[in-house]
């Protein structure tokens, strides 16, 4: 196993040499997005209409951070179960979408727009999200005011902990 340290404009050259169990200190504009917010976004597209950010290379965090106390960037920000998401994935995938960050293991589906898109999907520790916290350096609300803390947020990371779950050739982690 590997160790990488990435930041988010670098991925799409960096994601074919990831593999499966690999460690990755990740850093950049990654944005939160959790099922309510995935089903706008994808209303959105298939509408036309502008999305809150672009898709292309774009790194999704399942996440829905509690708020920041006084003087703090963010409160606990620690991942949402990631097949929560797994009916919308493929198609932000095909829209361009280079990785995703949560929990668990993903769809068949969802697995397999991850190869044909030349994406990654990682995980972080779940029941961590003081310590994923740590890692955000700013946090802004884009979209989505009326979800709460589903809403969608721009996060600026710095060496944000991560695990390689699975890789651009469909190694996954979760199955054995």
């Amino acid at each position: 196993m590997a160790e990488h340290r990435i930041n988010v404009e670098e991925l799409k050259e960096k994601i074919p040499l990831l593999q499966a169990g690999d460690r990755v200190y990740l850093s950049g504009v990654v944005y939160t997005s959790r099922d309510a917010a995935h089903k706008r976004i994808v209303s959105l597209l298939d509408a036309g209409e502008p999305l809150p950010f672009d898709l292309r290379g774009a790194c999704i965090y399942y996440a829905g951070p509690t708020p920041a106390e006084p003087g703090a960037v963010i409160g606990s920000c620690g991942p949402t179960t990631s097949g929560r998401m797994d009916r919308f994935a493929p198609r932000l995938l095909d829209e361009g979408l280079l990785a995703m960050i949560g929990k668990g293991q993903r769809s068949a589906e969802v697995v397999s727009a991850i190869v044909r898109n030349g994406a990654v999907y990682l995980c972080a520790v779940g029941g961590a999200g003081a310590l994923a916290a740590q890692s955000i350096r700013s946090c802004k609300e884009i979209a989505f005011q009326d979800l709460g803390c589903e809403s969608v947020k721009r996060l600026e990371v710095q060496d944000f902990p991560l695990i390689v779950a699975i890789d651009s050739r469909g190694n996954d982690l979760f199955v054995r």
